[in-house]
Formats: C-alpha cells, structure tokens, sequence
C-alpha cells in the first residue's frame, strides 16, 4: 500500500505526519506554506516511495495546498473533516485539538477508510466555481444598491418606488423632480451614483451570464435543460459536483448536498426532519429550482368534456 502522508493544512503552515500500512508513525514536521516551506514540505515527501497525501479539507481550507500538489505530480486524496474528527476522538478519547494530533487522524482516516475522493484538477470547473462566486457577489451587491436607492427614493417621492426597480426605471424616476433646496439636491445625486453603480453591476452580470452560458454548454452539460435552472446554477453544480461517479448512488448524492431527510423516528413514531448538513450552495440551487418551477411552468387548462358519467342518471 504504501505510505500515506496526513497532513492538517492551515493558510500559512501545514502540520503532517507519515505513516505505513500498520500506522506506524515514520516521519513528520511542520512546514510554511511559501514557496520555499512548499518545497522543503513536498521534498519530505518525496523521500518515500509509493505514497498519498491526504489532505483534510479539500474543498476547504486544503484547496489551495491539494491543488499544488496535484500540479506537482503527486496524489492526493480528499479526507473529511467529520471523518478526522471522529478517528480523532476515538484515538485519543476527547475531542481535543492540535496540528500535530489532527496530521495523525487525517493520516489514520485515510489509512482504514477505503474509497475516498481522489482530488483531480479540472481547470474548467475551477473557472466555473470562479465566475459562480462572482455572479453571488455581484447579486448581493446588486440587492444593496437597490435598497439604498428605495431608502432615498422614499424621502424625494411620497410612497416610494415600486419593489422590483431596474435602473431604467430609476433614472426615469429621478428625472421628473428637480430639488430646489440643499437635502433635495444632495439626496437627488446620490440617488443618480447609485443608478451609475447599478447600471455597471448589471453590465458585468449580464456578461458574466453570457459567460457562463458558454462555458457550460461547451462542458457538453444539459442542465440548462431543466426548467427553473439558469447558468450561474448550472456551473455551480458542476464546479462544486466535479466528477458524479464519486457518489455510489443518488442516496448518496442527497445526502452530501442536504435533500435527504434524517430519521428522527423513536419507538413506534417514525418521523423525518430536514437536514442542515451537506453543501449548502448546492442545496440552495437545487431549492431554487425546486420552488420556480411550480410557479413559473405554464399550466394546462382543465379539457371539457360531455361524455355521461358511468351510472348516472338522468
């Protein structure tokens, strides 16, 4: 089998820990996570033949140092933090928490636990899971300057503007008062910034979509297919899915992104809640979707029909 090298990785240093087949302990240290700490890290474990890193984290913290790695040509297996934490628990019999202690329960995690998550480098769902932070950060930058303009519009019109307000219909808005007094003008050019402001977030998300748009239609996916789905949805389920063949089975699935119930049945009661476990980005997009299409998929209207009912009478 091997070696496995555990590591517990922080964002300036990196704690790990080098065991064989019997977990027996063969060498560890502590490293910068610089160039140079890398390279004196990745030369200690170049020393043994036949290893595997496993990083806690991949997804995580670790991203940053499995991705190096995985560019250097090493191997790299992804390690759960809940999985480190309960070997952890059981090594030692309490809970607690040191670099040291956590390098040797990632190590003994990927020792006795078969079939973790290789970590593989797609630069395209890299690029995905990029743009499909910035479309987030962009919508909540969008959603503030929106309510700061409902905030100022409320003092120079009486009742406000409607609730779903575009930039058109602002600059349209403003154009028809013209303040005479100090407050008025100040709060008029503010509203005016804050216009410019929206109108340049909706330029990038609108470019941002005809982005992502393309890079998931390239990746030869169909998710744009489904109803209730759009391309920062699309990719974010790519980037963060990465290869599905990871997953056993659809249970398996559901449970990693939150969608399976939990049993909570005790006794003759057997009842389920809804779990807060699991990636909450991916739940998020599949609720979204969930929720529009019932209320967006056009209806079918009921067909008439004057055949007599079977058994009625007249």
């Amino acid at each position: 089998m091997g070696v496995i090298i555990g590591m517990d990785p922080h964002k300036s240093s990196a704690t790990i820990e080098v065991v064989d087949e019997c977990a027996v302990v063969l060498s560890k240290g502590r490293f910068s996570t610089d160039r140079a700490g890398y390279a004196q890290m990745l030369a200690a474990g170049r020393k043994f033949d036949d290893r595997v890193w496993a990083v806690e984290g991949c997804n995580g913290i670790g991203k940053h140092l499995a991705h190096r790695l995985v560019h250097d040509g090493e191997t790299v297996v992804d390690v759960p933090a809940k999985l480190s934490a309960q070997v952890r628990v059981f090594a030692t019999g309490n809970g607690r928490k040191t670099d040291p202690v956590d390098a040797h329960s990632v190590a003994l995690a990927a020792l006795r636990a078969p079939g973790l998550a290789q970590v593989v480098v797609d630069d395209d769902l890299l690029v995905m899971g990029m743009l499909a932070d910035r479309r987030e950060e962009l919508g909540r930058a969008r959603t503030q300057t929106v309510n700061r303009l409902h905030r100022l519009l409320l003092d120079l019109f009486p009742g406000g503007a409607k609730q779903f307000l575009s930039s058109q219909q602002a600059r349209a808005l403003v154009a028809t008062i013209k303040p005479r007094d100090l407050v008025g003008k100040t709060r008029r050019r503010l509203v005016v910034e804050l216009i410019v402001e929206l109108e340049a977030i909706d330029k990038k998300m609108k470019t941002l979509k005809k982005e992502l748009t393309e890079l998931v239609t390239a990746r030869g996916s169909t998710l744009l297919d489904l109803h209730g789905i759009g391309p920062a949805s699309a990719a974010r389920l790519l980037a963060d899915v990465g290869d599905i063949h990871r997953f056993a089975d659809r249970d398996k699935f559901a449970s990693w992104n939150g969608t399976a119930p939990l049993d909570a049945s005790s006794g003759k009661q057997e009842r389920h809640r809804l779990s807060r476990a699991g990636n909450r980005r991916i739940n998020r997009a599949l609720h979204i979707m969930a929720v529009v299409q019932p209320a967006t998929r056009p209806k079918v209207a009921p067909t008439m029909t004057t055949a007599k009912p079977a058994g009625c009478r007249r």
